[in-house]
């Protein structure tokens, strides 16, 4: 072994001295050809009694300037050279160093072949086979899931908060804006200069110019860690005029961004069968028809309503608000299912989907207290694909409006109250109730489990299914879409668990944690208030 060492110092200290001489080569070269040449028998023109017109100048100049030209561009090769030759011994120098620390040490490290293949091309192609990108894992809970991020070009909608950090947010750290810019920049690098493998054909513009996009095309996405392997990102993109999506995956393996795939996606003939089970409730199913109206009718055209009833009562009023809408907006796209029985959400959705007669259909299982923007329902297009993934969006859900807006005569409007802060709502990440999926995926699955019974459990029986399977599940905070406030009960019928998860979802839902501090010691609040008062008037008294 010291005999080994020895020999690795002796070549070392010879590329140091030839890495010297190259060195000292360069300059030589660099001086030489710098300095002035001088002919002793030439003679300077303009000396007495010799005439040398204009033309005799131009061609001397021209000549000389070609001269240094040539110079120039032999000066600029031979140290082209130099610099390769000097690259090439100091990797050899630098591969014998490491040799010489391994053989020193007298132990490498051998990692898994697997895990680290010589090939630094085919573990970046690995680390994207194994991260849940092309295909879905099948993940043991709800637990396993690894939510997405969603993003615009201005904010970030995120769930992991904490005390520092916001629902919405503008990227204040610079590497999270950098990434974002990046990723970005990346992906309409792929779409402006697409391979030939691209799932995408070239669009010219109305003057027959090549289609060019620009960050302003950007619309929303997506993003998430997987902390082993990567970063994926999903991002679609939309010129105004047009109604096709550019939608790109890219991967980042902790190492430079790869593109995964670059497609062109058509939703203008999606038509989306928004299915809502309702039991009484007609005053929130009223308001609920004003927002459906809003956006469904007057903005997006392509949506079914299915209405599934359970009852008797209130049925004749959710008859006549939607032969309202009807008249109003003359839209006839919607079905009323009538069940004379308790309600049961998983088994209003499942006749909701069996309902459908005209093949396949996009889903969105929606509640009656929720509001959606026009921007959510071309988010259920993009991210549901039939066969391969389906969409789980986490919800905004707003606090109790009479502590939120405490000093306020009257809460503001609905419309004014959408906002994503902290004392507003918060991130409903424990909810899955509120998802899109197209209708042959979730006969397949075998959709809800029946035996539930009562107030929720059925969503999560239905996520852990699709967990369970194949097929991708797209988890993310949107920014379109509401879960209004409404005062919960939590029946005596309840099973204990389903009682927990009631109680729990009903003071999450009541106000923010500062909120509900300042309620809870509001009477100590008051008391100092009123020593404060006293000692001032004292005061003044004295």
């Amino acid at each position: 072994m010291p005999r080994r060492g020895l020999i690795l110092q002796t070549r070392t200290h010879w590329l140091l001295l030839g890495l010297a001489l190259l060195c000292s080569l360069v300059l030589f070269l660099y001086l030489l050809e710098c300095a002035p040449q001088t002919d002793g028998n030439a003679s300077l023109p303009g000396v007495i009694g010799e005439n040398y017109g204009k033309e005799y100048y131009q061609a001397l100049l021209q000549e000389q300037e070609e001269h240094y030209q040539t110079r120039a561009t032999s000066l600029k090769r031979q140290i082209a050279q130099l610099k390769q030759e000097l690259q090439e011994m100091s990797e050899k120098m630098r591969s014998l160093q490491e040799r010489k620390n391994v053989g020193g040490n007298g132990i490498a490290y051998q990692g898994n072949k697997e895990q680290a293949p010589s090939d630094l091309l085919e573990f970046l192609h690995s680390q994207i086979d194994k991260a849940e990108v092309s295909i879905g894992a099948k993940l043991p809970s709800e637990y396993g899931v690894i939510p997405f991020e969603s993003f615009t070009l201005m904010k970030v909608f995120q769930l992991e908060m904490g005390l520092t950090r916001h629902p919405e947010e503008k990227p204040v750290r610079k590497d999270k804006r950098d990434e974002l810019v990046e990723v970005i920049e990346a992906g309409l690098e792929v779409i402006n200069n697409p391979d030939e493998d691209d799932e995408q054909e070239d669009e010219d513009g109305p003057l027959g110019e090549k289609l060019i996009f620009n960050e302003n095309d950007f619309i929303e996405g997506y993003y998430r860690t997987e902390r082993d392997k990567g970063t994926q990102y999903e991002l679609f993109f939309k010129k105004a005029d047009l109604m096709e999506y550019r939608h790109v995956t890219l991967f980042r393996p902790f190492g430079p961004l790869m593109k995964v795939k670059s497609e062109m996606i058509d939703i203008t003939r999606s038509i989306i069968n928004i299915i809502v089970p309702l039991a009484e409730r007609t005053e929130a199913f009223a308001q609920f028809m004003q927002n459906f109206r809003d956006v469904c009718i007057h903005q997006d055209k392509r949506i079914h309503l299915t209405v599934v009833y359970f009852g008797k009562e209130g049925l004749s009023k959710v008859k006549y608000i939607l032969e309202s809408v009807t008249s109003e907006s003359n839209f006839h796209n919607y079905t009323l299912v009538s069940l004379n029985e308790e309600f049961n959400r998983g088994r209003g959705l499942n006749v909701g989907a069996r309902a459908w007669d005209k093949g396949e259909v996009l889903m969105f299982f929606c509640d009656v207290d929720i509001y959606f923007s026009a921007e959510f329902l071309n988010s259920c297009r993009l991210n549901a694909e039939p066969g391969k993934k389906v969409f789980y969006p986490v919800v905004f859900s707003l606090y109790n409006p009479a502590i939120v807006y405490a000093n306020q005569d009257v809460p503001p409007p609905v419309e004014q109250q959408l906002v994503h802060k902290k004392d507003s709502g918060f991130w409903r990440d424990f909810g899955f109730g509120m998802t899109c999926q197209y209708r042959s995926d979730f006969l397949t699955i075998g959709g809800f489990d029946m035996e539930v019974k009562g107030w929720g459990g059925e969503d999560v029986h239905l996520y852990r299914k699709y967990l369970h399977g194949d097929l991708i599940v797209i988890r993310t905070p949107v920014p379109g879409l509401f879960h209004l406030w409404h005062e919960k009960r939590c029946a005596d019928e309840l099973t204990p668990e389903q009682y927990r998860m009631c109680i729990q979802s009903k003071a999450m839902n009541e106000a923010s944690h500062s909120h509900l501090g300042m309620l809870v010691f509001r009477e100590e609040i008051e008391t100092h208030l009123h020593k404060q008062a006293y000692r001032t008037n004292s005061e003044a008294v004295g």
